[in-house]
């Protein structure tokens, strides 16, 4: 994981008000739940006391009782109260657990992989996604890590080999470029694929007027989206589970159907669709070799593959500076 970071980690509907909600995400055990202003807390989903798993407990005053013996944890991951103590009594510092801070954000659940404390940045997002689009959005798990799933969506030369069916249709093998573009951390790259009739791909450097290209966009750490048009984008959200596994939200943004029945229709039909090109990714990232990538790795890349590399790159050097930002 890269530290002091934003990550995009569950859909806001699995979080309810008056349930917890376990799960692992960021390779720990952890617990969700909502309070009664509807603000979200996340803590480690394990009792400091003796061990037990407190996703299976209870809520009680919008903090967390454990199911063995009672202890209760507010949303910083300090516990508050020992039963067995007596309601008055002093609790010592050294009980609590990990926590993350938790935001309900863009229909997702977000957490900050850091300090508790932080002052923390704003949620970074695609910003035109947040007014005039409706969406519809389905979710499953890869048995990947979640640097391979994001670099599924960063590859421009898989299309007309492993979506001939569907969006790679017209046998575009040649990749010219393609060119990325880093505004802060997040990458947009445009891609002009084309026949093969025996021509020279162009370099990155060398394809004009590129913003006039299709284009897709990577938000560090994990979203993306693919800008379809002024009306369509698919957004995925990549949340780590473990070294692993990655869990995938996907969404079909629409702006063209406003009309409520319709809308809702257009919505649901999407998932369908989204689901058979992402199933047709599935069939060979899930075979790849380690099944975690990393910027230096027994890998041949050739000049299509420049958005995987851009990737990586700043997947490395977002780590090093937060892990040494002096």
């Amino acid at each position: 994981m890269i530290p002091n970071q934003w990550y995009a980690v569950l859909s806001s509907k699995q979080v309810k008000k008056n349930k917890l909600i376990g799960v692992t995400r960021l390779s720990e055990k952890l617990v969700f739940w909502r309070d009664d202003a509807d603000e979200v807390h996340c803590i480690y989903d394990k009792c400091c006391h003796r061990g037990a798993s407190l996703c299976t407990g209870t809520l009680v005053e919008n903090h967390v009782q454990c199911p063995f013996h009672g202890f209760l944890y507010d949303g910083s991951g300090k516990v508050t109260r020992i039963p067995a103590n007596g309601k008055n009594a002093k609790v010592a510092e050294n009980y609590r657990v990990n926590a993350y801070q938790a935001r309900d954000a863009y229909g997702l659940i977000w957490v900050w992989y850091g300090d508790y404390n932080a002052d923390l940045p704003e949620i970074p997002f695609f910003e035109e996604l947040t007014t005039g689009f409706t969406y519809g959005e389905f979710s499953e798990n890869w048995n990947v890590h979640y640097t391979r799933s994001i670099e599924n969506q960063l590859d421009v030369v898989h299309l007309p080999f492993v979506h001939k069916t569907t969006i790679g249709r017209g046998n575009k093998t040649l990749v010219n470029g393609p060119v990325a573009k880093w505004n802060d951390n997040r990458m947009t790259f445009y891609v002009k694929n084309e026949l093969d009739q025996g021509q020279q791909p162009e370099k990155p450097n060398e394809v004009e007027n590129y913003e006039k290209l299709f284009h897709l966009q990577l938000q560090m750490p994990n979203i993306w989206q693919n800008i379809i048009s002024d009306k369509i984008r698919i957004f995925a959200a990549f949340a780590p589970v473990d070294e692993e596994n990655t869990h995938i939200y996907l969404r079909f943004y629409q702006s063209f159907m406003r009309v409520p029945v319709l809308r809702e229709l257009v919505n649901a039909l999407s998932a369908v669709m989204n689901s058979v090109i992402l199933h047709q990714d599935r069939r060979v990232v899930l075979t790849q070799l380690p099944k975690k990538s990393e910027f230096r790795m027994k890998e041949n890349l050739v000049q299509g593959d420049l958005p995987i590399l851009e990737f990586r790159k700043r997947r490395d050097q977002l780590r090093e500076k937060e892990s040494h930002p002096n």
